[in-house]
């Protein structure tokens, strides 16, 4: 097989698939999964699909937004352990500012019922944190992605800009070395950019699935990053590359 071959043997897989990883295609392809990966990097640089933990995904997939419903028991009890930890971080008369991912509504879900000042851009979040009668939220307003039960788009912008919090906790699409967190699509990528702006301490809440991802939009680099929460699974060098770019890593233990 020709090189020029097997690059568009990879690319319709990649599409008919949707996602693989880098194991199959070195058996389906004959090659050295070394030789997979160089091919990878060059399929993703000329935006033919996107590099994944271990694998690639289809562009069209990286840049679908997954349904709430989806994402809430995608890794389900990693998150409510990451979401847990966060938690623990939170003091009393704190302002703080929780995305629209599945982590920030498990965090909704096991904050106290102490005073606290949230602000949100997710229904699911702020109907959670409704049941708490100290809990005073605030939320963002804008254009509702109906897919993530979240609000978007420059009116959500705006109202950011007029607060300011002590910690903002969020989670991404993806986790790279070099290209930082980013997401699948540039409204939430903007939102996520300003809630970023808007705080002196940034906590990323990420399981093991979301590193060596590049989505489609970038959202800031690791120097934007305060704290990353992961879980046991997470790779050693990940780990070791975030610590020695200054990001402050809390892991969790094995059980």
């Amino acid at each position: 097989m020709l090189v020029a071959e097997r690059w568009q043997k990879i690319v319709q897989l990649v599409n008919d698939r949707g996602s693989i990883r880098v194991t199959e295609l070195s058996e389906l392809c004959n090659v050295t999964e070394e030789t997979i990966r160089r091919d990878l990097d060059k399929l993703e640089s000329e935006g033919k699909l996107v590099r994944s933990h271990g694998g690639a995904v289809s562009v069209k997939e990286a840049q679908l937004e997954i349904p709430f419903p989806e994402r809430e028991t995608t890794n389900a009890e990693l998150k409510r352990m990451i979401a847990q930890e966060a938690v623990r971080h939170i003091q009393e008369n704190d302002r703080i500012l929780l995305d629209a991912s599945s982590t920030a509504w498990y965090m909704a879900k096991s904050l106290p019922d102490i005073p606290l000042i949230v602000l949100t851009n997710s229904i699911k979040v702020a109907m959670e944190l409704s049941m708490k009668e100290k809990v005073q939220v605030i939320s963002t307003g804008g254009q509702l992605s109906p897919r993530s039960l979240s609000y978007v788009g420059p009116l959500a912008e705006r109202s950011l800009d007029l607060y300011h919090v002590e910690k903002a906790f969020l989670s991404c699409k993806g986790i790279h070395m070099q290209r930082g967190i980013s997401e699948s699509n540039e409204l939430q990528a903007l939102v996520k950019r300003k809630m970023i702006s808007i705080a002196d301490e940034v906590y990323v809440l990420a399981d093991f699935s979301k590193f060596g991802i590049q989505s489609l939009t970038q959202v800031e680099g690791l120097n934007k990053i305060t704290h990353l929460i992961t879980d046991q699974n997470t790779k050693k060098e990940y780990v070791e590359q975030l610590r020695d770019k200054g990001v402050d890593v809390i892991q969790l233990d094995k059980e």
